[in-house]
């Protein structure tokens, strides 16, 4: 079942942080009945993402202001319980741990750096680690990956380059980083846990299960996304190989945000990007597709063109409907048929964007020239 507990942002775009604003930021949630929940934020400029975390009850909203505020959200009401300091400037992104090591919340920032806090006690949040000075420039992207491989978060910069943040048995953090490119990185996203065999069981034989891989996906201000993985024979950070199939089908605008979908079909791989270009691509790649039964290459389906640049994406957590955000302030959600192709099945108004409780989150009006992200670029 799609699991009912969507969060969507008045303005997921950062690039707003260069258009004025007054008043407080409206957030949108949807309720267990299905109905949608206005947050009236009250930060004080706009707010650039909401996350819930792993079981719908606690909402992170980051903004301009330099906070993060947290809230407690049952049934159809929520109760500001928390607001995150210590960012010195706007909050771009932020992403929940999994529950096993807490309640643990990363935030990136156009300072450069990305906090972790952790909640110690109900609503008594304290500092777990602060990576100041990360990167040279704005950090527009983290996430943590699968809890199976221990506590690590990878924030893209726009410096060019991806880092990550391992926790270590003695509580120490370790820190390492890839060069992606040079234009910018803006957004990251961790390829799930998965445990696949190899072997022929068809003919009596055990089939082995293989060590799952660190993998993630990233995009970039060079209108491309990229592939990598921590390579098992040397603990490194790698690009993948693999090809991408661009011949035909391609952004030609910054790649905004990526999504790596929840496994669903064995042996299958769905990552999502979406991008300034007003496209969003739904990337495949088959397990032994390719030569010698190595993974086959990342091929593009086009999953639809709005009609406004598209600035973040959401898969359910069963990985088979997309949230997409648009600037025309909307969400809309889709869904492949059996065919392939995917078609909209839904749509949720974003009142923050057009005025309606507390409405300071102003999106771009439609036509209007696009504002260049005030990020370092």
């Amino acid at each position: 079942h799609l699991q009912e507990t969507m969060a969507t942002t008045a303005m997921a775009d950062p690039s707003a942080a260069a258009a004025p604003t007054d008043g407080g930021a409206t957030t949108t949630t949807t309720s267990s009945n299905g109905g949608p929940i206005f947050v009236d934020t009250q930060h004080d400029d706009m707010v650039h993402d909401a996350q819930l975390d792993y079981y719908g009850c606690k909402l992170a909203t980051s903004s301009s202001d330099r906070t993060v505020k947290i809230y407690d959200v049952a049934g159809s009401s929520y109760t500001h319980t928390a607001t995150l300091q210590g960012h010195e400037g706007p909050v771009w992104e932020v992403s929940w741990a999994h529950p096993k090591f807490g309640v643990v919340l990363a935030s990136c920032s156009f300072d450069g750096s990305v906090l972790i806090h952790r909640e110690s006690r109900p609503h008594d949040w304290t500092l777990l680690h602060g990576a100041r000075n990360l990167h040279e420039s704005s950090v527009n992207g983290v996430a943590f990956a699968p809890h199976e491989f221990g506590l690590i978060a990878a924030a893209a910069s726009s410096d060019g380059r991806v880092s990550f943040l391992t926790h270590r048995d003695d509580d120490s953090w370790g820190v390492e980083y890839v060069r992606d490119n040079a234009l910018g990185v803006n957004s990251v996203s961790w390829s799930p846990y998965i445990v696949s065999s190899s072997g022929d069981e068809g003919d009596g034989g055990d089939a082995t299960p293989t060590t799952p891989r660190l993998r993630l996906v990233t995009g970039g201000c060079d209108n491309r996304i990229r592939f990598y993985a921590k390579s098992p024979a040397t603990g490194q950070w790698e690009e993948e190989t693999t090809p991408i199939e661009t011949s035909s089908l391609s952004h030609s605008d910054w790649v905004r945000d990526v999504a790596w979908a929840p496994a669903v079909v064995p042996g299958i791989d769905v990552v999502a990007s979406c991008s300034e270009d007003k496209s969003v691509l739904v990337w495949t790649q088959k397990a032994d597709e390719g030569e010698g039964g190595e993974p086959g290459p990342w091929k593009p389906t086009l999953l639809h063109t709005f009609e406004e640049p598209v600035w973040r994406l959401s898969w359910s957590v069963t990985g088979n409907i997309l949230a997409v955000s648009s600037g025309d302030s909307t969400v809309t959600l889709w869904k492949a048929g059996l065919d392939g192709t995917w078609s909209q099945v839904d749509t949720v108004d974003d009142v923050g964007a057009t005025g309606g409780a507390g409405g300071a989150g102003v999106a771009p009006q439609p036509g209007a020239p696009p504002i260049q992200q005030p990020q370092g670029y």
